[in-house]
């Protein structure tokens, strides 16, 4: 069995973290009824004896589980939260890197000066972490790239990743601001940061706060019955706040505990049996047909735990249906008028072979993919379903409709770099220079281009329209 480390940076990633090592404990405990430490719990959790410090082998009891992860924030706050919450066991001081003054919402003092000053230790902290598995398959990287640590520490973390262990896969969750970010330098941020995205990291999962925003207004309106039927569980994976860094559901609660489950869908198949596992570094190697074009649009469904859990298998045709639907995007985008380059569907729970391959093909039709890759898709099914549910499904889509979310974050950005506004913050850290703003603005035009040849070719996919036949 593989194992995989998740390195959470910055506020929202450690918020997004501490969610997603929650709901998997509860997962496992659901699964786990014997108390044993098996190769599932092994995947994302060490089981430590505190007495010497010393690591137990699988099929052994457990004793203390401590999760495979590396915390790093430049602002204490989230991580103190932590270390006094729920889950302080599962952490522990080597696994942690803190600051107490966070990085003023400035990409190059999180990248250059944090970056810098902490490299040796965050170097030390993951080298560890890897020395604990047996078979290290996966980072899992989680930041947000509106802020300061997220977007500048978190992209640097990615370079040393890169340079410490190049051959080990690295899948990257990173959580894009709205337009009414409340940070005026977002679109600096996540300009600079999204260079070092597109050149340094295997995957990526972009994620859109204002998309998690409908998605939970959506789902408050149907807890308060708008429809009947369909009345949400209070204690559903997405509407609770416990168990996470307080008992007091935040604002952010929700919107983290959907990211949360889909680092649980992602990982199912690393923790979980099933019969047609997917490898997490086959991620890569099927939707990844050309290096820069590594953005896999994240769906997840049901988004919500129905109270009535046997859903009918008319109901699990629909969840296939909602997977490709807008409304079900973690971006603002609606893939089946855009092109696929590839898909993976990741199911979970009781659902047969045929019963994807009949979904396929009913959906085949109405989704356009390249010419060259018709057969581009990857499926895996894992036979345990998250808590609440009788199955789910994760749909990651290799597709050109983030064209518009990046050409909105080019046109932002634009808008202040014209005027130069802001700009002396950066020129004013060390080792910072104007060129990486060209480079790094350059570098997401050369992105969009590409995306942009790739939707020309969906024009000649068309079937040519009948003509009159004109009579001579």
């Amino acid at each position: 069995m593989t194992q995989s480390v998740v390195v959470q940076v910055g506020q929202c990633g450690n918020q997004v973290g501490c969610r997603f090592w929650d709901l998997a404990l509860r997962e496992h405990a659901h699964v786990n009824k014997g108390g044993m430490y098996d190769e599932a719990l092994s995947s994302f959790f060490r089981n430590v004896d505190l007495s010497d410090g010393g690591t137990c082998g699988i099929g052994g009891r457990i004793q203390h589980l401590k999760a495979r992860a590396v915390l790093v924030d430049m602002e204490e706050g989230v991580v103190n939260e932590i270390l006094q919450g729920p889950l302080r066991e599962v952490f522990d001081s080597t696994q942690l890197v803190t600051d107490v003054s966070g990085s003023g919402n400035n990409w190059a003092v999180g990248y250059m000066t944090y970056g810098s000053a902490y490299r040796e230790r965050i170097v030390e902290k993951l080298r560890k972490a890897a020395e604990h598995c047996d078979c290290l398959q996966c980072f899992f990287l989680i930041h947000s790239m509106g802020g300061g640590t997220g977007s500048g520490l978190g992209t640097r973390v990615l370079s040393l990743l890169q340079e410490e262990f190049p051959e080990v896969c690295r899948i990257v969750t990173s959580v894009y601001p709205s337009a009414e970010d409340d940070v005026i330098t977002s679109p600096y941020n996540s300009v600079l940061a999204m260079r070092e995205l597109t050149e340094r990291a295997d995957c990526i999962l972009p994620v859109e706060n204002q998309s998690l925003i409908d998605i939970v207004n959506k789902i408050k309106l149907m807890s308060h019955g708008a429809k009947p039927g369909l009345m949400i569980k209070r204690d559903s994976a997405v509407t609770s706040g416990q168990g996470g860094l307080s008992e007091a559901e935040k604002p952010f609660d929700a919107m983290n505990n959907i990211i949360a489950n889909l680092l649980l869908s992602i990982t199912s198949s690393a923790r979980f049996e099933g019969s047609l596992n997917m490898d997490l570094s086959e991620i890569a190697m099927n939707l990844v047909p050309f290096p820069r074009l590594h953005y896999l649009v994240p769906s997840l469904t049901p988004l919500y735990t129905l109270a009535d859990v046997n859903i009918p298998t008319r109901r699990l045709d629909q969840m296939f249906s909602d997977a490709f639907s807008k409304d079900h995007q973690l971006i603002r985008a609606d893939p089946k008028h855009s092109l696929y380059l590839a898909c993976a569907l990741m199911v979970r729970g009781n659902v047969q072979v045929s019963d994807v391959r009949r979904n396929i093909e009913r959906l085949k039709p109405s989704l356009p993919f390249v010419s060259w890759n018709q057969e581009g898709w990857k499926t895996s099914l894992c036979s345990v379903p998250p808590v609440g549910h009788s199955h789910s499904l994760l749909a990651l889509a290799n597709n050109t409709c983030v064209k518009p979310t990046f050409m909105e974050l080019r046109e932002r950005f634009t808008k202040l770099y014209r005027k130069k506004a802001h700009l002396h913050h950066y020129l004013h850290v060390d080792g910072m220079e104007q060129s990486f703003f060209s480079e790094a603005i350059t570098s997401l035009s050369s992105l969009i281009e590409e995306y942009h040849h790739l939707d020309a070719t969906k024009a000649r996919l068309m079937p040519d329209a009948p003509r009159l036949c004109i009579a001579r």
